[in-house]
């Protein structure tokens, strides 16, 4: 075999649009140009010193640093049951229920190896994490894409796409709030997707890493449906919720069959996260919540510049219902560009960098995605830049 060869997972993943964005932005950087950015939905915020305190004094025990359980400590799947049953009013078995990841974004990807039969179909929403598609792709499934920029545009779609189907998906993909859109889904909605499902023998993975960055009504878990546990697996992170991305911690949680596939496939792949790492996160989950507060109210105050300030800039953009992120329309005069391309220029000739849409999914193309990880003065600032490039109209790169 040459190492020239083109390996089969490999030629089904397209090129990764936000490399070149990144390229680009790493080239401007070098340049000495001063690039704010919002591309990237890295938090800014400080991990909890509490959750800081309990890893460095855990650490120190000399029988923390050893192999861990794929599964999580159970101390640690005991605090997200607490967390579901306070948060939720949803009750779930450490033992048989829940697994802790390494990050959600692995939990993702490990039940889609884990569940997945070549050919199976996956119905997943567009634009959406690239994750929900390519986890599948990666495993061998076919993917169609639903168009997703509400909840209600999805279940219309995931509603046609059944009736006109020979044979009903293997597994349905949700994701609300939205990463990129900030849309939000209510309790109904879970209602209609578990009873489709359960009508269908399809399952449902629930990606719900956004649960506590809201500024309206509280986002509810599909658990919250009665009987969803027979047909559904949910993604949790604490990533965004503590500021812990680097830390990689997270959760798949539901129902029993599901857990146990997931589990079987990590146990032949890792030995978990970092015990130490795993002990902070109970003390994340169980300790004071004021710096989830904070950090909801930090953001909200930042979309609220934002809007502000990039409309004044000439560039309306509406305001989400959750998230960390802005799903902005590109601005009219700009909409032939493409959000690629748009989002090349903005940062050559505005100094901000953002996610272009098409990275999302094919209905993202329009669009970009906009991360609130940036302060209020730089937001301003990048607001002042953008309205002179807009003023100008289209440049090259």
């Amino acid at each position: 075999m040459s190492i020239n060869t083109e390996f089969y997972r490999i030629k089904r993943l397209p090129p990764y649009v936000f490399a070149e964005v990144n390229k680009l932005k790493a080239k401007l950087r070098k340049e000495g140009q001063d690039i704010i950015d919002f591309g990237f939905g890295n938090p800014d915020l400080p991990t909890p010193q509490h959750v800081i305190d309990k890893l460095i004094e855990t650490v120190q025990k000399p029988r923390t640093t050893g192999y861990s359980v794929s599964r999580g400590i159970m101390g640690l799947r005991q605090a997200c049951a607490r967390y579901y049953q306070r948060r939720f009013d949803v009750s779930l078995d450490p033992e048989t229920e829940i697994v802790a990841t390494i990050g959600s974004k692995e939990g993702f990807a490990n039940l889609a190896q884990a569940i997945t039969a070549p050919g199976d179909i996956i119905y997943a929403p567009d634009p959406s994490y690239p994750l929900h598609a390519y986890g599948f792709v990666i495993a061998g499934a076919k993917i169609q894409a639903i168009p997703a920029i509400t909840a209600d545009e999805y279940l219309a779609g995931v509603k046609d796409a059944l009736a006109s189907a020979e044979k009903p998906p293997m597994a349905i993909v949700v994701c609300f709030p939205s990463n990129p859109t900030g849309h939000t889904a209510e309790i109904g909605f879970y209602e209609e997707i578990v009873a489709i499902a359960k009508a269908n023998n399809i399952i449902v993975l629930s990606d719900l890493a956004y649960s506590e960055i809201y500024f309206g009504e509280k986002p509810p878990s599909i658990f919250q449906v009665p009987g969803a546990k027979d047909v559904a697996v949910e993604t949790i992170s604490l990533s965004k919720t503590y500021s812990m991305a680097g830390w990689r911690m997270g959760f798949a949680v539901g129902s029993p069959h599901l857990i146990a596939a997931l589990a079987r496939v990590k146990s032949y792949l890792d030995y978990g996260a970092f015990t130490p790492i795993q002990v902070a996160a109970c003390a994340a989950l169980d300790g004071p919540q004021e710096c989830v507060d904070h950090a909801r109210e930090t953001y909200r105050n930042r979309r609220d510049v934002m809007v502000e300030a990039f409309g004044r800039a000439g560039w309306e953009i509406p305001s989400p219902d959750a998230s960390m992120f802005v799903w902005a329309p590109l601005p009219e005069k700009f909409a032939h560009l493409g959000s690629l391309e748009f989002s090349k220029q903005l940062m050559v000739h505005a100094s901000a960098a953002v996610s272009p849409g098409i990275g999302f999914g094919e209905n993202g193309d329009g669009y970009v995605r906009i991360a609130l990880v940036e302060n209020e003065q730089r937001i301003r600032q990048a607001a002042r830049n953008i309205r002179s490039y807009l003023e100008q109209g289209p440049r090259s790169v």
